[in-house]
């Protein structure tokens, strides 16, 4: 379902390079502002449970040679945590889509989160999110029926664009 909803994404790596580099991202995200800023809120908050993480270091580096907007952002040293709000997402497919979020703490990983998404029940979004669901299913099926690899069904699970 991840792969169905990430679709509108070259690659669906990392939050931080698909909101800031990603052509989609200022699509995707209805609200990309609010959407950056708390993206780069949450990565100073990861960086401040283990600030000598080589791989959020080289993300930094990596995305703000990159990006005048992620540099802007950084350098106001904001630190925010998730927890829950509702957030509004543009889907190629489907359309738009409001979904709320709870953020988890995962008790045996120190800094590492759980985030579970949903929409209202009977509304738009809900409908949107099934038929995300079914698109991302049948091109499963689809793929299984042909006889691709495992691998090949990870890529090709994704709803055309």
């Amino acid at each position: 379902m991840a792969d169905a909803f990430y679709a509108d994404f070259a690659e669906a790596d990392n939050l931080v390079r698909m909101t800031f580099l990603d052509p989609a991202g200022p699509t995707f995200f209805a609200d990309w502002r609010r959407a950056t800023e708390a993206c780069v809120a949450n990565l100073r908050l990861a960086l401040g449970h283990d600030p000598h993480d080589r791989q959020a270091q080289a993300l930094v580096e990596e995305v703000g040679s990159a990006s005048a907007e992620f540099r802007r952002l950084w350098e106001r040293h904001d630190v925010q945590g998730k927890t829950h709000e509702a957030k509004t997402f543009r889907h190629g497919a489907v359309g738009e889509l409001t979904l709320s979020y709870h953020a988890f703490d995962v008790r045996d990983a120190p800094g590492q989160q759980l985030i579970v998404y949903r929409a209202q029940p009977d509304s738009r979004s809900a409908e949107a999110l099934r038929l995300l669901g079914t698109l991302a299913a049948s091109s499963w099926l689809r793929v299984v029926h042909h006889g691709r690899s495992s691998l090949a069904l990870r890529c090709a699970s994704l709803p055309s664009r």
